[in-house]
């Protein structure tokens, strides 16, 4: 891969670090980080900024500017979120939680910052954000019910692969009905494909299922109630996709993509776990890279 260098790789690291961190303790990391004085609280996320700054010195494009802004915005989100826990204790949604939600979405899928990357590192931009956004909203807002926990369980597994089951037929033929997918024969090493698998899972279906479901679709269901939560964050979702693959407005995927985030969601909500629609999320992805 271009550009992948031990720096790099290092910098990598340092992205997954705090994923990893809230995904194993979590409610311990918002306690710790609670007794702390706010100036610290607030500050401490811009050491995020930490992983731009080693690769685009090892890479020559290092910017004061994007320095600066990647120092600022985790701060900013976190700033934000300590005024909406102040504000609505209840949990039930504040304006702070839509705008940070807007501005990481709209980050990712218009790709506002990719430049400040070097060609074929612009995920880590991405990690960045899901860096920012877990600090802001497990730590400094602690909001509830988000199910974000890497100690996979079986109910998991059940659920993530039952909503797969329900969801591969439809996707299937709807998909070729509208010429979206075309199947093909592949037939990858064991190794290779559990390989493919887990990085989907880690690098494509976490981040996303944190989003929309942890986050959108969480704080939906307190406003709105399950059912039209569910709609509205599927429909986000496939919208998510409309620049996927295509130049223009892609329909077909957004169609099939807020389909899938019915799923998604479902396996979702049923115990509150990330996991549950990674599960399907990152089965689903898989499949399609493998097949279709």
């Amino acid at each position: 891969m271009q550009n992948v260098t031990p720096v790099a790789i290092a910098a990598l690291g340092l992205e997954l670090a705090p994923a990893v961190v809230f995904g194993c303790a979590a409610e311990r990391v918002a306690r710790a980080v609670d007794r702390w004085p706010v100036p610290l609280r607030i500050g401490l996320p811009a050491l995020l900024v930490a992983p731009y700054a080693m690769v685009s010195i090892s890479q020559h494009i290092f910017r004061w500017a994007w320095f600066a802004f990647y120092a600022a915005l985790p701060v900013a989100i976190a700033w934000l979120l300590l005024r909406a826990a102040a504000a609505d204790t209840e949990q039930r949604g504040d304006w702070r939680d839509a705008l940070i939600l807007l501005v990481l979405g709209l980050a990712v899928d218009l790709r506002w910052f990719d430049r400040a990357w070097p060609s074929g590192l612009r995920a880590l931009n991405e990690l960045f954000l899901v860096d920012a956004g877990l600090y802001g909203f497990l730590a400094i807002r602690q909001l509830s019910g988000t199910g974000f926990d890497f100690h996979l369980k079986w109910t998991d597994w059940k659920t993530g692969l039952r909503e797969l089951a329900y969801f591969t037929p439809i996707v299937i033929a709807l998909g070729l009905a509208l010429g979206f997918i075309h199947p093909h024969r592949n037939l990858p090493g064991i190794g290779s494909a559990f390989l493919r698998w887990v990085a989907i899972f880690f690098f494509t279906a976490v981040p996303e299922e944190l989003f929309f479901r942890a986050w959108v679709q969480n704080l939906l269901e307190r406003r709105v109630g399950r059912r039209t939560a569910l709609v509205i964050a599927s429909v986000l979702f496939g919208l998510s996709h409309f620049n996927k693959r295509s130049a223009h407005f892609n329909w077909r995927y957004v169609l099939l993509a807020t389909i899938a985030g019915i799923f998604y969601g479902r396996a979702w909500r049923e115990q509150r776990r990330v996991p549950a629609s990674t599960i399907t999320h990152a089965s689903v992805d898989w499949l399609w890279g493998l097949w279709f």
